[in-house]
């Protein structure tokens, strides 16, 4: 099975890590943080009432969700500067909490495994949605320099940003994700812990690619 899951808290370098990583292999990516954001972003153009869980699920069910040319498309529009923006990400991180919503989602992503080989970036890829997965990988990082990658991303991009912010929503996050009640945040028993606090990107993903020409062999 061509299936390798990139876990980790936020700002840890899953997404990258994982285009690189399916990149080299010639694989697909699912990025299931995405799903969420772009649940979050479908509530809001909605109207949908935050606290009704089960409308925040069926919301979900009718959308046209494509990743194509580097780009996320929900229901024919190309969405993401909205998913970006760290007010989508607040909303996700909410509504992720919703067992509802996960169990939405949940065939969603498994209908992303193909043949071709996939690599499955998010918080429980590994534990819940691809557990047979033969490769898992727990990525994490400080959170002081998480928050510093994410406050240099954004003054890249000419965007406001304050560190001391970014931190303190980072560790509020990490609070929710690894404390909800479903699904969460946390390393599969047999996952692979790469702490990049100290590694380039490029680093990281040699050492995945390492890991998966050890299990395939």
């Amino acid at each position: 099975m061509k299936l390798i899951t990139i876990d980790g808290p936020s700002a840890s370098g899953k997404g990258t890590v994982s285009q690189l990583v399916a990149k080299a292999l010639g694989w697909e990516v699912l990025d299931s943080g995405a799903l969420y954001r772009i649940s979050a972003y479908a509530v809001q153009r909605d109207g949908i009432a935050l606290e009704d869980e089960q409308a925040v699920a069926a919301v979900v069910s009718h959308l046209a969700i494509q990743f194509k040319d580097g780009k996320v498309w929900v229901d024919g529009a190309a969405v993401d500067d909205i998913l970006r923006q760290e007010s989508t990400g607040k909303l996700a991180s909410k509504i992720a909490a919703y067992p509802a919503l996960r169990q939405a989602l949940f065939e969603r992503q498994r209908a992303f495994l193909t043949d071709a080989g996939l690599v499955a970036d998010g918080r429980d890829m590994g534990t819940v949605i691809f557990p047979e997965a033969p490769l898992k990988i727990f990525l994490i990082a400080d959170v002081r320099e998480r928050a510093n990658r994410r406050y240099k991303q954004l003054l890249d991009k000419g965007l406001d940003a304050d560190f001391e912010a970014i931190l303190a929503d980072l560790q509020r996050r990490d609070e929710q994700d690894m404390n909800r009640a479903v699904a969460p945040l946390k390393p599969a028993d047999d996952a692979v812990l790469i702490d990049s606090s100290h590694m380039g990107i490029q680093e990281v993903v040699d050492s995945i690619l390492r890991e998966w020409e050890k299990k395939s062999h």
